[in-house]
C-alpha cells in the first residue's frame, strides 16, 4: 500500500489520478468523513498493491533498491528501465509488496458495563487481524479473589475468529494501580495462590488461555517480590496447560528506582512465556505537549529489551489514540489533555482548517489551532507514517508482535498497513 501526504489544494479526486485508484475506495479504505474536505499534511492509504517512489535528488537505482531490500538490477526489471542510465528527478518507480513478516498481534479490550453494542460490532471488526484479545481487566482483591470486566459474549466472538483470549489481572484498586495492594499479594501466600488459582478456575471455564500481569506503578523495592509471584503463578499456571506473560513498563536500562524500578526485564524473560513492552505514553494527559510514543525513545526501550530477553518473546507497544493539550502547557495548574483517537485527531484538524505538521525526529504527526475563546490547544496523535515507522522497528528487531492498546479508538489507517505488512499468525 501506498502513504500520501495531502499537499496544498489537492483533492482526493486528483490523488486517486495519481494512483489509478477510484477516489471513492481511498474514502472507503481510510473511513474519511468528507470526500470533499482534506487537511494539508494529512496521511492518506492508497489501497494498490506494492508501492509507488518519487526519484528525489541524490538518489541512485541502488540506493533506491536497497531501501526497499531489492537490487538495483530487479528494481530495473520490474520497472522496465535501463539499468545504465541515470534516473531523472520525479521519475516513477513501481516498487513491489514486500515479503511479509509473520507476527502476532495482541489488542487489549476494556469493556463497560453494560458492554454496548458498538463495542461488540467493532470486536467483530478486529478479531480476524489478532492473535490475541486482551480482556482488561479481572481486578486482584486483597484476599486474592478476582473482581470480573463485564464480558457480555466477548470471548466467545474472539474464540470463533480464532483469537486466543487473555485474562489481564491488575492491581488496580479505585480506579487507579495500587503499589501496597500489590504488595498485600506479594507478601500475604494464601492470598497469592487463591488470586493464582481464582484466575485459573476463570480461564478454565470462560476460554483464556493466557494469564497476563499487568502489575504496575509498584513499589520498587517490591522488585524481587514480583519476580517469586511470577514463578509461583509460572508454575501453577503451566500445570494448567495455560501460558503466562507480563506488561512492562518502558525502560532504556536498568532502572531498579522510581516507579518502573520493580519491572526486572531479565527475570521476566526468563519467567514467563512472552511479555509486552509498554512503549507509549511519553506525551501524556499532564505533560507539556509531544509525541506519545516518538520514534527515538522507543527505539532504545526495544533495544535495551532485546538485550535482556528473546526478540521472540517480545511484543512492541503502540497507542491507538493521542492528545489534545490546552494551553498554559506543562504547569501545575494546567488542565487535562483530552485523549483523541487519530482518526478523531485528523477530522479535528480539518474543522479547525489548519494544516497537520510532521516532526521528522519524533516520527509523528502534530498541529496547533486556537478555539472559540482564543486558546491556545497543540494536538500529537498517530497516522500511517508513524505507524509504519514503528512497523519497521518491529522488523528490524525481528520481535514477536505488536500490542495495542486499546479497542474503540478508530485508526482504519493502521489495519490497513497491518494486513499489508505482515501475515497474523493464529495460534
Amino acid at each position: 500500500m501506498q502513504i500520501h501526504v495531502v499537499s496544498q489544494g489537492e483533492s482526493l479526486y486528483e490523488i486517486g489520478n495519481i494512483y489509478g485508484v477510484p477516489y471513492e475506495q481511498i474514502a472507503d479504505a481510510n473511513e474519511l468523513e468528507s470526500e470533499i474536505r482534506l487537511a494539508v499534511g494529512q496521511a492518506l492509504v492508497i489501497p494498490i498493491i506494492g508501492s509507488y517512489y518519487w526519484v528525489r535528488p541524490g538518489d541512485s537505482l541502488y540506493t533506491i533498491a536497497q531501501r526497499y531490500g531489492l537490487t538495483a538490477a530487479r528494481l530495473a526489471q520490474i520497472n522496465a528501465i535501463d539499468p545504465t542510465r541515470r534516473l531523472m528527478i520525479g521519475q516513477r518507480l513501481y516498487i513491489p509488496q514486500e515479503v511479509k513478516m509473520l507476527i502476532d498481534s495482541l489488542l487489549y479490550v476494556e469493556p463497560r458495563n453494560p458492554v454496548s453494542q458498538d463495542m461488540l460490532a467493532e470486536v467483530r471488526e478486529r478479531v480476524d487481524g489478532l492473535t490475541y484479545l486482551a480482556m482488561f481487566s479481572y481486578e486482584v482483591q486483597r484476599d486474592g479473589s478476582l473482581k470480573a470486566p463485564a464480558l457480555a459474549d466477548i470471548p466467545t466472538i474472539a474464540k470463533n475468529a480464532g483469537a486466543e483470549n487473555i485474562l489481564v489481572l491488575t492491581n488496580l484498586e479505585n480506579y487507579s494501580f495500587s503499589a501496597d495492594l500489590a504488595h498485600v499479594i506479594f507478601t500475604d501466600q494464601a492470598a497469592q495462590n487463591q488470586m493464582i488459582q481464582s484466575a485459573i478456575e476463570v480461564a478454565k471455564e470462560i476460554g483464556y488461555s493466557d494469564i497476563h500481569f499487568d502489575f504496575e506503578l509498584l513499589f520498587p523495592e517490591d522488585r524481587e517480590l514480583y519476580n517469586q509471584l511470577l514463578r509461583n503463578a509460572r508454575d501453577q499456571i503451566h500445570k494448567a496447560g495455560l501460558t503466562i506473560s507480563t506488561a512492562l513498563a518502558p525502560k532504556a536500562g536498568e532502572v531498579t528506582t522510581g516507579i518502573y524500578g520493580a519491572h526486572d526485564y531479565k527475570a521476566h524473560g526468563e519467567i514467563v512465556d512472552f511479555v509486552v513492552l509498554m512503549t507509549y505514553e511519553w506525551g501524556y494527559t499532564y505533560s507539556a505537549p509531544q509525541a506519545v510514543s516518538p520514534i527515538g525513545p522507543v527505539t532504545k526501550v526495544v533495544e535495551y529489551a532485546v538485550s535482556q530477553i528473546p526478540n521472540e518473546k517480545v511484543f512492541l507497544g503502540q497507542n491507538l489514540y493521542g492528545y489534545d493539550w490546552t494551553a498554559p502547557f506543562g504547569q501545575s495548574d494546567s488542565k487535562a489533555a483530552r485523549a483523541l483517537s487519530p482518526r478523531m485527531a485528523t477530522n479535528l484538524a480539518i474543522e479547525q482548517n489548519v494544516a497537520i505538521e510532521y516532526d521528522a525526529l519524533a516520527q509523528a504527526p502534530h498541529y496547533t489551532y486556537y478555539d472559540e475563546t482564543g486558546t491556545e490547544h497543540e494536538v500529537w496523535f498517530e497516522d500511517a507514517r508513524s505507524i509504519n515507522e514503528k512497523f519497521n522497528l518491529l522488523k528490524k528487531f525481528k520481535l514477536r508482535g505488536i500490542m495495542y492498546w486499546k479497542l474503540g479508538l478508530a485508526f482504519p489507517q493502521n489495519w490497513l498497513l497491518l494486513e499489508d505488512r505482515f501475515t497474523i499468525r493464529k495460534r
